[in-house]
């Protein structure tokens, strides 16, 4: 499957079985070496295994206790330049957004994404946040996050998505970080390549022991 099947899938809110078959088999593949995928470390605690790029993207994110702690150099709070939509595979995931109000607890920085690196640059606005409920989703829960929604994500234990994310024109990746931070750059690091097999293979193993 490729991004506008899967899209029109869960938009519908139809065929999420099929979706996780789909998922589980390119998680099989990616363990036996068949589909070269390269997994990312992202900052927020999870392994990205980029499927499709393109204005409409494809990723099978990866969580696990294995995996090193959240590292973000600003916060887990964060909105995006695009709009997801995704199905929780296995696990369980609660989103919580955030409402940005005039203040001086966090300051704005425009995340610029390049090569595998991302700039992070302080901009003029500082703000305070309140934390509201954005939902908490198990197997087969289907979630979105329009762009420019501030939000942080918490997982506990295993859990795999498919994200899906559909690019707006003219939006910045944002994300909250200490006022006195500065300007800086942070490499978002290809993870290890057996670790990822190892990840791959134990969320195909989840996803068919859940069918």
């Amino acid at each position: 499957m490729r991004y506008r099947e899967l899209h029109r899938r869960l938009t519908e809110g139809s065929g999420t079985g099929e979706v996780a078959g789909w998922a589980a088999r390119t998680l099989e593949l990616v363990a036996s070496g068949s589909l070269p995928a390269e997994g990312v470390l992202h900052p927020l605690g999870f392994v990205c295994l980029p499927v499709e790029r393109g204005d409409g993207g494809v990723c099978l994110h990866l969580w696990s206790p294995e995996l090193p702690p959240p590292s973000p150099t600003t916060s887990a709070w964060h909105c995006h330049s695009w709009d997801l939509l995704s199905l929780l595979l296995h696990g369980r995931l609660s989103n919580v957004l955030g409402r940005l109000d005039d203040g001086a607890d966090l300051r704005v920085f425009e995340v610029l994404s390049r090569d595998g690196t991302d700039e992070l640059r302080p901009t003029d606005r500082t703000v305070r946040v309140s934390a509201a409920d954005g939902g908490t989703y198990t197997r087969g829960g289907v979630y979105t996050l329009p762009a420019g929604v501030f939000h942080r994500t918490v997982v506990a234990g295993e859990a795999v998505t498919v994200v899906l994310g559909a690019q707006r024109p003219g939006g910045h990746d944002l994300s909250l970080g200490p006022p006195g931070l500065g300007r800086h750059r942070v490499r978002r690091g290809r993870d290890d390549p057996a670790r990822t097999v190892r990840l791959a293979r134990r969320a195909a193993e989840l996803l068919q022991e859940d069918r």
